[in-house]
């Protein structure tokens, strides 16, 4: 019987590491180290153009919306592509689009044309993550999806961690080359990867099109596919607000020494790499994508109240804190792949891939909200009010979402 246990261990492992799930999760790698490399050398890239301090807040943020605007556009574009061209191709065309972005973006001496290639970058970007977690989830077992989701998110999210060091052994122009390097070299890789069974099945028996904006139009798909991103949003307050402004947090918090706002990120992703690894398992224990998510969302939940209000005055017990709320947030492909497994075969690669950024998005929103409320109210009772409201849409989407572990996803939509 332990032979046949073991046999039974190595044989799941093997299709759980399979190459899908492993050009999908270096994939991932490239795609979080070139999205937030911008966000890294944006001070360094803009000075070394001739800009101005001011001028490098101002323009900085236009470039950064530039890119958060081709995050959006290409959210959309790819997922539509890859429902009616197939997955596999939406790998390719991806990848090859922001790689090559990236690279020409390290031989820039203009700020126009940085900002076209960041909003290409933004197109290229947003086919990624979807479309990998699309893909995995068609491929692989059923009651092996939660694996592959955990693998994906902990090799992908430690992209940024590469970003921070790239930056930091190299220069703003080398770190460019090196994401655009990295992106070629997968697409290699990419050319042994199959397409989803799923897809190919749907598009041999002719399945009808359903067009992508009936998402909006049809009252309960738009309610799936907002509960899909209302329980992410913590995800990004924590990204976009209180690790991005951590500097500003500490100093309200009365925090001593020079905190950066660079290291706050750079633990809270260190942490975001473990929680993913660990959420996917733990929601294979408990056999349920609701009940992992709910206990990932109260660990944030904890982790926000005791940054906000729970006295803390030294700097390593901040990191310690952006640490527990970067493991807390560490259900980004868990939240994908139940996003993945609530929509059918010919609406799923749309769904997913938008999904994905949207929420990423939303700092567009949560962000300005933050800003308005900071001079009159304080940094932190404007992160805490933010935050509840975050926290609600995320509880309030969760409580009525459909249990998808162990789903079969062979179906699709009308």
């Amino acid at each position: 019987m332990a032979s046949i246990s073991a046999s039974n261990n190595t044989s799941a492992l093997r299709t759980v590491l399979s190459l899908p799930v492993i050009v999908a999760s270096l994939g991932y790698f490239v795609d979080v180290y070139d999205l937030l490399l911008f966000n890294i050398v944006r001070v360094p890239s803009l000075r070394e153009l001739g800009l101005s301090e001011a001028e490098i807040s101002a323009i900085g943020a236009k470039i950064y919306n530039w890119q958060q605007a081709g995050l959006l556009i290409g959210g959309f574009f790819w997922g539509i592509w890859g429902d009616k061209m197939g997955r596999r191709s939406v790998l390719f065309g991806s990848i090859l689009m922001y790689s090559l972005a990236n690279i020409v973006c390290g031989f820039t001496n203009n700020v126009e044309v940085y900002s076209m290639l960041r909003f290409i970058a933004g197109l290229g970007l947003a086919g990624e993550l979807g479309a990998g977690i699309t893909l995995i989830a068609e491929i692989l077992p059923k009651h092996l999806r939660g694996y592959g989701a955990s693998v994906v998110a902990s090799v992908g999210l430690a992209g940024a961690i590469a970003a921070f060091f790239a930056v930091k052994l190299t220069d703003w122009r080398t770190a460019y080359f090196i994401g655009g390097g990295m992106g070629l070299v997968l697409l290699v890789l990419r050319f042994n990867v199959l397409e989803s069974f799923l897809f190919e099945k749907a598009i041999e028996s002719k399945v009808k099109a359903v067009h992508w904006w009936t998402i909006f139009t049809k009252r309960e798909k738009l309610i799936r596919y907002l509960r899909c991103m209302g329980i992410a949003l913590p995800t990004y307050l924590v990204i976009g607000i209180y690790a991005t402004f951590g500097n500003e947090f500490a100093k309200a918090l009365g925090v001593p020494g020079d905190i950066q706002a660079g290291s706050c990120v750079l633990y809270t992703y260190i942490g975001i790499v473990t929680g993913d690894f660990f959420s996917g398992f733990l929601s294979q224990w408990l056999r349920s994508r609701r009940s992992a998510i709910l206990i990932m969302l109260l660990m944030t939940l904890a982790g926000v109240v005791v940054l906000l209000y729970g006295g803390i005055n030294s700097a390593t017990t901040l990191y310690i804190c952006y640490g527990w709320l970067g493991f807390s947030i560490g259900y980004i492909a868990m939240f994908l792949t139940t996003t993945a497994e609530q929509f059918g075969t010919n609406l799923r690669a749309t769904v997913t891939t938008s999904v994905a950024n949207n929420v990423r998005a939303t700092t567009l929103l949560t962000l300005p909200v933050f800003q308005f409320l900071k001079p009159d109210w304080g940094v932190l009772q404007a992160g805490a009010s933010v935050g509840i409201v975050c926290f609600i849409l995320a509880l309030l989407s969760l409580w009525k979402m459909e249990e998808t572990y162990g789903k079969d996803l062979d179906y699709v939509e009308q």
